[in-house]
């Protein structure tokens, strides 16, 4: 939940492109792979930057959020060029009254010819968690970090237990900044609605959620930045995890002792360790 005085709406898409410039930095946005998107429910002016609106079809009906304004990446844009060129590459969309259809609004300039593919997952998200908390605001971002994504295929991280066992043992951040852990999901097709399903019942315990074979998907009711950096968190731990397979496994990580005393001494909830 935000406090007045929100933010304006230049600044949200400031704040999408240094997140899209971030996960460029640690390659978890290859090409045009991810897709990051906003919903807030205070009222702003959106045709000085995006004057040209139709009506959208919502790809599922979301009678809650109706009014509330989205901002979201369009199909087949690069996270790294919003910070240059937000307009190019950001639509806003307005959720009618009965939340079936929305205003779409873009600029002249926009570069996409529709949103992005997964906005169906970002949409159930975004309304699960408005609808479970109250936020004002939330944010969401899909990437494919390549040590996350690498380790999704082995085996021995394939559930969400032993994911976070060996993942949140490298550094004491890590389950401070994650207490929940990572969710993961089984391979599911992309865009589709069992996709979405699986990511919706995930981020209702975790803050970011593996696809397996995939990528992640993380969220934030603070920041987009702050849904950035879970995701560097988490890849962080991956990239420990890798290192040490190379190693022969010679580190031992953080005990689990050594976890729940870090725990302690920072009143972290938690139940991984």
């Amino acid at each position: 939940m935000l406090d007045e005085p929100y933010p304006e709406l230049t600044d949200l898409l400031a704040m999408m492109g240094e997140a899209g410039r971030r996960l460029s930095e640690i390659e978890a946005s290859e090409g045009a792979a991810g897709n990051i998107s906003v919903c807030f429910r205070w009222p702003a002016e959106l045709r000085n930057l995006f004057p040209v609106v139709e009506t959208y079809p919502l790809p599922q009906a979301v009678p809650e959020l109706a009014g509330a304004t989205f901002l979201v990446s369009g199909s087949g844009r690069r996270l790294r060029e919003i910070i240059d060129e937000p307009r190019a590459n950001i639509a806003a969309i307005v959720i009618d009254e009965g939340g079936r259809t929305g205003q779409l609004h873009v600029s002249h300039h926009h570069r996409f010819q529709r949103v992005t593919s997964e906005f169906n997952s970002h949409l159930a998200v975004h309304a699960d968690q408005i609808k479970a908390s109250g936020t004002n605001f939330h944010a969401v971002i899909h990437a494919q970090p390549p040590y996350l994504t690498y380790l999704s295929h082995v085996p021995r991280y394939q559930d969400t237990g032993s994911l976070n066992r060996h993942l949140l043992r490298w550094q004491p951040e890590t389950i401070v900044q994650l207490p929940e852990g990572i969710g993961y999901t089984p391979f599911q097709l992309p865009g589709s609605a069992e996709l979405m399903a699986a990511t919706v019942a995930a981020l209702r315990q975790h803050r970011i959620v593996v696809w397996a074979k995939h990528g992640v998907m993380a969220r934030s009711d603070i920041s987009v930045k702050r849904a950035a950096d879970r995701i560097e968190y988490a890849e962080t731990g991956a990239k420990y995890e890798y290192l040490n397979r190379l190693a022969g496994e010679a580190g031992e990580g953080l005990s689990p002792d050594e976890i729940r005393a870090i725990c302690a001494a920072f009143n972290i909830q938690q139940s991984i360790f």
